[in-house]
């Protein structure tokens, strides 16, 4: 049987870059504390046919930790620029540059975010160069390049290739001209370390300010990572980053890695596609693409809350005519302790 360590005993720095702090009242009792700064919540919203609700405002939601009414800081819609939502309830234009004067380090969930971050989403592609893309490589890496060249002038994209190591390819920029050449540099081979490779993934995201989402092209299951799957999910759901991961046909006769694909994307607030064709791989990335640019995201100072475990968070819709839309979000966050 395989055996999976905890993500602790891998990448520990992951769990201490949470804004948390420590105080020892004695040698026998240990206090503590935990510091939350701002909160990014990135979601869709869909209508009773499916399709994406567009033009909405900052007054037509109600966002709720622990069931506890947040209010928000900031709002944008796709790439536009992000606006200041005011006590009132009104608007303002936020100065681009404007930094978030706290000085607590980014943690899980939360960053120190500068206004004009949320212009546009950092995109990071995770692309399997693993034995189990010996087929169909080719059509794959055309499907990307696509994909890229799709992107909104505002995106950046990362690109990193996977097999029993990850590979940094091209690191987050604008300039498509390198994505796409860093991508056709790619070769095949070696055993499959997905789990591994996608948590070194987040904790580069997790760095970078402002919207973010990961898309993993898989083609077959993980034979060679030492961390758990549902380990790396939960760092997923608490960084707040969605992860989206296409498959071929290959991977749907893996029902493990099947539910696995499912659970990440569903807790992450991202999609999984089972893609049979390299048409289907195509269409997948549209979608995927579509996702970005009708998306909304809030940012939130958490009020006051004694929870230190999973904070959930919900979304609600005020107007009537909208209690049937389907939001779709991660399902919350945890405010890691650090020891």
């Amino acid at each position: 049987m395989k055996r999976f360590l905890r993500v602790s005993a891998i990448i520990p720095a992951i769990a201490i870059a949470a804004g948390l702090w420590v105080r020892a009242q004695d040698q026998d009792q240990t206090t503590f504390h935990v510091k939350v700064d701002m909160v990014v919540l990135t979601f869709t919203v869909t209508d009773t046919k499916g399709k994406y609700v567009n033009g909405l405002r900052p007054s037509d939601f109600k966002v709720f930790e622990d069931d506890i009414r947040q209010k928000v800081a900031m709002f944008a819609e796709g790439t536009r620029a992000p606006v200041q939502v005011l006590d009132n309830g009104l608007t303002r234009p936020v100065p681009a540059g404007t930094p978030n004067p706290s000085t607590i380090p980014p943690g899980p969930g939360v960053v120190n975010l500068r206004s004009d971050a949320m212009s546009g989403t950092n995109v990071f592609i995770l692309f399997d160069t693993s034995n189990y893309m010996y087929r169909g490589f080719v059509y794959a890496s055309d499907a990307i390049a696509d994909f890229i060249r799709g992107l909104d002038r505002a995106d950046s994209i990362a690109v990193y290739t996977y097999s029993r190591n990850l590979n940094r390819a091209v690191p987050l920029n604008r300039d498509r001209t390198a994505a796409i050449a860093g991508l056709r540099k790619a070769v095949a081979g070696d055993d499959s370390a997905l789990y591994n490779c996608l948590l070194l993934t987040l904790r580069d995201a997790g760095r970078v300010a402002g919207r973010k989402v990961i898309i993993v092209f898989s083609n077959g299951p993980d034979n060679a990572s030492m961390v758990a799957p549902d380990d790396v999910r939960a760092v997923a759901e608490d960084e707040g980053i969605p992860i989206y991961v296409i498959s071929t046909s290959e991977v749907t006769n893996d029902a493990i890695s099947s539910s696995i694909f499912k659970r990440i994307t569903m807790t992450t607030g991202g999609k999984s596609y089972f893609a049979k064709t390299w048409q289907k791989q195509v269409e997948a990335f549209e979608s995927i693409r579509e996702d970005l640019g009708n998306s909304y995201t809030v940012t939130y100072y958490p009020q006051p809350n004694p929870n230190e475990g999973f904070r959930r968070i919900s979304i609600e819709l005020t107007p009537e005519s909208m209690k049937k839309y389907k939001i779709r979000a991660r399902p919350g966050y945890r405010p890691q302790r650090s020891f």
